[in-house]
């Protein structure tokens, strides 16, 4: 067969298949197929049935690269603070638990929470730990307004505290951990037979007990372990679940604007 033979019957072929893609609508890709178009009249193509998966193939790949320009800005920002995040934190450091350390620790990737278990004496005592609120120095207003409470600005963990009895009654604290001692900002008892629906009586305010009351309990919590020689390495492990749950909630949210 001719040359000249040749190119009449790929231009035949590849014709038709240029009248079906202008038919579609799809203006985006008419700069980019007609290159292509082009490179297959140049092509002598036995097979015309092969051009069609060949443009379909095209359309496809064309579509998967393109984002909408609104999320452009976003997830560049995004990219961006990932990338801090990644130079900052210590994917390698793995905290290591102290070997006398009373509490067995149950830390779940995504949760905002580690929770800390013991038994003692036959109680049950249990310890939701939150993140921490970290102090850098630089916010350390202190109100002179209130001389009685009156302490230095440091960081600290919120502590919820419960001791369960086999009979069902529980013992819950509210609590917030310092570097020097653990302090009690609320308690209350509940019954196994009190139902969430009922509103039990929580007693007076913490801060209003009497002072050998309020000694009373601490040496409660410290003797089952809530003190401060427990809660100090809780201080930089809850740090450093910090930093990597932010690294996964970047990522998550990454994938989310790019699907």
């Amino acid at each position: 067969m001719s040359l000249t033979a040749v190119l009449r019957k790929s231009a035949s072929t590849a014709a038709p298949l240029a009248g079906r893609i202008f038919r579609v609508g799809q203006r985006d890709y008419h700069s980019a197929l007609f290159p292509a178009l082009k490179h297959q009249v140049n092509l002598p193509c036995k097979n015309p049935s092969l051009v069609v998966p060949f443009v379909q193939c095209f359309c496809s790949t064309v579509t998967e690269t393109q984002r909408p320009i609104s999320t452009e800005p976003l997830l560049r920002a995004l990219e961006s603070e990932i990338k801090v995040a990644q130079e900052t934190v210590d994917h390698d450091h793995v905290e290591e638990i102290p070997k006398d350390y009373p509490f067995k620790i149950d830390d779940n990737a995504g949760q905002q929470t580690v929770i800390l278990t013991r038994e003692f004496e036959g109680e049950l005592v249990r310890v939701e730990v939150h993140m921490p609120d970290v102090v850098t120095g630089e916010d350390n207003d202190v109100d002179d307004d209130n001389d009685d409470n009156q302490r230095p600005v440091q960081s600290s963990i919120p502590l919820a505290v419960t001791i369960s009895k086999k009979c069902g009654t529980c013992l819950e604290f509210n609590c917030v951990a310092y570097a020097d001692e653990i302090k009690i900002d609320s308690m209350s008892i509940t019954g196994s037979e009190t139902s969430e629906d009922q509103m039990a009586y929580d007693g007076p305010n913490f801060h209003d007990f009497d002072e050998k009351l309020k000694k009373g309990f601490h040496k409660y919590l410290e003797i089952r372990g809530i003190k401060a020689s427990t809660t100090n390495f809780l201080h930089e492990y809850m740090i450093n679940k910090d930093s990597r749950e932010y690294m996964g909630w970047l990522s998550n949210l990454k994938q989310f604007i790019e699907a």
